[in-house]
């Protein structure tokens, strides 16, 4: 497979659907590194826990998969020598918690879903961490019950506390103290505990300096009186912090002790993130689990295209059996690309495990490469046609194609001279069926049609078309081919039938019309040619405003046309000499300045028309300057 493939047939969109049943990050992270598997029986696994799973959600409408959270993130932080914190621990305790419900819910589900109950015998229940953590952190933070001597700690914090709060209410209610005070109430700077006093007081009030208000009219002050208590408090506080680290360290050791069994239960707790998700999805579509084979065969019955919504035609199709290549014909617009897409990611949903909308019935086939070649892959940059990057694109395919390879070709060999794109097309196609490649392929060509029918080994089908309406049906019909209906919708269009019959009997006889034009588009075409003409011969005068082709800008006409034809143009502020034929009149003069416009100022700076004026009236020190000028040449 490849990133082409994946793209041109959408096939991360499917995944970003199925993704959206996920309940955490785990299964998302495990569906977007999902790929479709070539081993027949890693598919017919994945279908088998998909089916488990949608057969648990049948019966049941609730799966305890909370809790589920990634904690990667905590692992990696304690394999690197990390300490977690509360919240973090909390997290792992939900984890273990739901990885302990998750194997009890599984656990009596044998009789339903086998291969998803035997998964879960590989579940470690950690009970014993998960108590340590829940009877330690409350509420992200570590509780006091968590040690005797936390408990003691901060106790004697809050006695303290008290005592400070005490004094300082004292100091607030005394009467000697009011003229001092800015505000009546205890505060808290550098986790100290202070009271404002006004800035003109700051000396009168014994306590040290703790903090200044923005605007400098209020100090915060820790009176004397509760200075041994603060440091007292202090002291208490880191004796707290490092009991409080102790405790995180215990408890992330427990997790570190068990992290081998952690991790296992984080892959099996992802894994059946995913399979739920699978499950979920194959409800909502009401999708089903097809036989699969490994040697080419797909029949599929009333299939549907994963991303479509709305009132969606179903597909019947079959392939790999009396022939390996199918070509479809029919008109624009008509579902023929649908089609290929339908068949090319039911294929890769069924090997990434995805149930699919289809009736029972259904086979598909996996394949280990899948290639399409669909829309227009223009490229600018490397200089490519379409036509050129859709050889480019399957001259690349075939290196790499072999039996097990299922082929997509929309519009096979457009966009070139249509006998040569068609030989090409069927050498093409024919030398894929030789490599042993199940190919189906779209065309308008009569030819590649005409090849399938004689083919013993290919088989034509066509897309049907209401002729009233002009509506496509999308129904796609093995063993007939169709017509592209161009003159049919033309006509229904409004084109002349004088213009339909004509293209007829050219498409029947190949005998085509040479009449000749109207006199009245002769003279038309004469007149357009004279003034043509004009415009070549036209001689360039000073002012004019022409674009130099060479350069595909535009320039000003400064000198006009010598006996060799060339013009002086003024070019990004430089005079220059170019060719009256590599210039191309775009205003002229007369149109482009006023009338009695000084065209010589266009050419000339400010301060060279200032000089030549003031030598033109005399002026001594204009004169000075040019013999200034003359001695230094």
């Amino acid at each position: 497979m490849n990133n082409n493939t994946f793209e041109k047939l959408q096939y991360n969109e499917l995944k970003e659907i199925v993704k959206s049943y996920c309940v955490s990050g785990l299964g998302r992270e495990l569906i977007d590194k999902l790929e479709p598997s070539i081993n027949i029986k890693t598919v017919q696994r994945r279908l088998k826990e998909t089916s488990e799973a949608k057969t648990l959600l049948n019966i049941t409408s609730h799966i305890p998969l909370e809790g589920l959270f990634n904690i990667k993130d905590n692992i990696e932080k304690i394999e690197k020598g990390g300490i977690l914190e509360g919240e973090e621990l909390t997290i792992v305790s939900n984890f273990l918690r739901g990885c302990r419900r998750i194997k009890q819910y599984m656990m009596d589900k044998e009789g339903y879903a086998p291969m998803l109950s035997s998964y879960s015998k590989n579940i470690s229940e950690l009970k014993s961490v998960e108590e340590e953590i829940n009877n330690s952190i409350k509420g992200n933070t570590v509780d006091s019950s968590a040690s005797k001597e936390l408990r003691r700690i901060r106790r004697l914090i809050e006695s303290t506390e008290g005592k400070i709060e005490e004094k300082l209410n004292k100091f607030l209610t005394s009467s000697g103290n009011k003229k001092y005070i800015q505000e009546f109430y205890i505060s808290k700077r550098n986790d100290r505990y202070v009271i404002p006093i006004k800035a003109t007081y700051k000396n009168e009030v014994a306590g040290t300096i703790v903090d200044t208000s923005s605007k400098g009219s209020t100090v915060f002050i820790e009176p004397s009186s509760i200075s041994k208590l603060n440091i007292e408090l202090i002291c208490l506080k880191s004796e707290e912090a490092a009991e409080v680290y102790q405790i995180l360290s215990y408890l992330t050791g427990l997790v570190y002790e068990s992290l081998r069994d952690i991790k296992i239960n984080l892959e099996l707790m992802a894994e059946y993130d995913m399979v739920f998700a699978k499950g979920k999805y194959s409800k909502a579509i009401d999708g089903m689990e097809p036989k699969i084979n490994h040697y080419g065969y797909t029949k599929i019955l009333k299939g549907k295209h994963p991303l479509l919504t709305g009132n969606i035609v179903p597909l019947d199709i079959e392939i790999g059996d009396s022939y390996r290549s199918l070509i479809i014909t029919g008109p624009n617009a008509g579902g023929k690309t649908v089609v290929l897409k339908t068949l090319g990611l039911l294929t890769l949903a069924l090997q990434s495990g995805f149930h699919v909308s289809c009736q029972e019935g259904t086979e598909i086939s996996i394949f280990e490469k899948i290639f399409v070649d669909i829309g227009d892959n223009q490229s600018l940059e490397n200089s490519l046609s379409t036509f050129s990057s859709h050889v480019n694109n399957i001259a690349k395919i075939l290196k790499e194609s072999n039996k097990s390879t299922m082929l997509l070709f929309d519009e096979i060999g457009t966009g070139t001279e249509p006998n040569e794109g068609a030989g090409l097309a069927i050498s093409i196609l024919e030398e894929f069926y030789h490599m042993g490649c199940i190919t189906t392929a779209s065309t308008h060509y009569g030819e590649i049609k005409k090849f399938g029918e004689n083919h013993p080994h290919f088989q034509n089908a066509c897309m049907k078309f209401n002729q009233e309406t002009l509506e496509p049906l999308y129904k796609l019909i093995i063993g007939k081919s169709g017509e592209s209906n161009a003159l049919w919708i033309a006509k229904k269009m409004g084109i002349k039938n004088s213009v339909i019959n004509r293209a007829k009997e050219y498409i029947d006889k190949k005998d085509y019309n040479y009449n000749l034009i109207s006199e009245s588009k002769i003279k038309v075409e004469k007149v357009y040619e004279e003034e043509n003409n004009a415009e070549k011969d036209y001689e360039y005068k000073i002012g004019d405003k022409v674009r130099l082709l060479d350069h595909k800008d535009f320039g000003i006409i400064y000198k006009e046309k010598d006996e060799f034809n060339n013009v002086k143009v003024l070019f990004e502020n430089k005079i220059m000499v170019v060719n009256s034929k590599r210039l191309e009149l775009s205003i002229k003069a007369q149109e482009l300045y006023p009338k009695d416009y000084d065209l010589n100022s266009l050419f000339t700076s400010y301060k060279e028309r200032k000089l030549e004026k003031d030598i033109e009236r005399g002026s001594k020190k204009a004169l000075k300057k040019i013999q200034k000028e003359i001695r230094k040449k």
